[in-house]
C-alpha cells in the first residue's frame, strides 16, 4: 500500500507539471480527484487493511491527497490568470480597427434633395398619418363613394372607414381645413397600394406632393415651379414636356415627362409627376372660397425619381437592404 501511494504521488506531480491549459487541468482532476478517480480507489483498498495498519496508512493517504490537491489548485489558478491576461492583452503596435460608418439610404438622400429644392422655392414641409380615414383619403379630394376614380387605386382597407393612405393628398385636405391662407407646402411620406411586387411596382413607396393656394394663382406658375425643379434635380439641359391628363382633385390636369436616354438603350419619354390646378369642388368642400382663391397641386414618386436619376431599373433593390447596393451611394 505504501508503494502504491508513493507511485501515485510521483505520477500526479509529473502530470501536474505538464498541464498547459484549463482543459487538460480538468481532465487531470477527473482522473485523480473525482469520486471515481485514483484516490477514491486507494481509499477503497484502505478499508480492507488490517486494523493495526490503518492509522499510519490513513494519515499518510490523507496527507498526500491534501498536498497534491493544493499543488493542483495552485496550478489551476495560475492557468486561469494567464488566460485572463491573454484575453485582456492589447498590442499597442497593431493598427486600429476601422469603424464602418453608415450613411443615408438612397431614397432618403433623394428626398432631402427634393426638400431642399422646394424649400428654396418657399415651400414649407408638412406630414400626416399613414393610417387615414376614407373621408380624407377620398371624399375630401372629390372622390364621392360611387366615384369610378376610386378604382384607379388598389387600396389596403383596414375597415369600412379606415385604410392605409394611397397618396399623401389627405394632408392637403387637412391643411386646407386647418390653416390660414395662403398655403405653400410640400407633403412627403409613405403611401400604400395593393399592387403585385415587380421590378416596376411595390406595395409601399414614397411620395412628395405639393400644394399652393392663394389669390390669382395660375397654371403658368405651376409650370414655372416644376420646370425649375426639374432643371435643378436632373440638370439644366433636361428635356421635358407637359401632357394633358386627368386627376379627380385637379382641373385642368397634366403629367410631366422627361426625355430619358439610359446608357446603351434607345431614349424615350418617361413620366416623373402629375399636376394640375386644384378643382374648385375641392376648394369649396374644404371651406375655401373658389371665387377668391385658386391653387395648384402636384405629386411625384421618390422611387421613380431616384431610379431615373441614378439609372436603377428595379424598384425592389430599395427595400432589400443589400449592402452591396447601398454602399454604392
Amino acid at each position: 500500500m505504501l508503494e502504491k501511494i508513493e507511485k501515485l504521488e510521483a505520477e500526479i506531480k509529473e502530470a501536474i507539471s505538464k498541464i498547459t491549459d484549463l482543459k487538460s487541468a480538468e481532465e487531470l482532476r477527473i482522473k485523480y480527484f473525482s469520486k471515481k478517480g485514483e484516490f477514491t480507489r486507494l481509499f477503497d483498498e484502505f478499508r480492507n487493511l488490517p486494523k493495526e495498519e490503518k492509522p499510519k496508512i490513513g494519515q499518510l493517504l490523507n496527507k498526500v491527497k491534501n498536498e497534491l490537491n493544493e499543488i493542483f489548485k495552485n496550478k489551476q489558478a495560475q492557468l486561469k490568470a494567464e488566460k485572463a491576461e491573454s484575453e485582456n492583452y492589447i498590442d499597442l503596435t497593431l493598427p486600429g480597427k476601422k469603424r464602418e460608418l453608415g450613411s443615408y439610404h438612397l431614397l432618403t438622400q433623394t428626398l432631402r434633395e427634393i426638400k431642399g429644392i422646394f424649400g428654396k422655392l418657399g415651400f414649407s414641409i408638412h406630414e400626416g398619418p399613414e393610417l387615414e380615414s376614407d373621408y380624407y383619403n377620398f371624399e375630401a379630394l372629390n372622390f364621392p363613394p360611387d366615384h369610378p376614380a376610386r378604382d384607379m387605386q388598389d387600396t389596403f382597407f383596414i375597415n369600412d372607414k379606415f385604410l392605409l393612405r394611397t397618396h399623401t393628398s389627405p394632408v392637403q385636405a387637412r391643411l386646407m381645413q386647418s390653416r390660414d391662407l395662403p398655403i405653400r407646402a410640400i407633403i412627403p411620406g409613405k403611401v400604400y397600394r395593393n399592387e403585385a411586387i415587380s421590378a416596376k411596382s411595390y406595395c409601399l413607396f414614397h411620395q412628395v406632393e405639393g400644394l399652393y393656394i392663394d389669390t390669382d394663382v395660375t397654371f403658368a406658375e405651376l409650370v414655372g415651379t416644376l420646370v425649375s425643379f426639374a432643371r435643378e434635380f436632373f440638370g439644366e439641359d433636361v428635356k421635358y414636356r407637359f401632357r394633358p391628363s386627368f386627376f379627380p382633385f385637379t382641373e385642368p390636369s397634366a403629367e410631366v415627362d422627361i426625355w430619358w436616354e439610359p446608357s446603351g438603350k434607345e431614349g424615350r419619354w418617361l413620366e416623373i409627376l402629375g399636376c394640375g390646378m386644384v378643382d374648385p369642388n375641392v376648394l369649396e368642400f374644404n371651406g375655401i372660397d373658389s371665387e377668391k382663391y385658386t391653387g395648384y397641386a402636384f405629386g411625384l414618386g421618390i422611387e421613380r425619381m431616384t431610379m431615373l436619376k441614378y439609372g436603377i431599373d428595379d424598384i425592389r433593390v430599395f427595400f432589400d437592404n443589400d449592402k452591396r447596393f447601398l454602399e454604392q451611394f
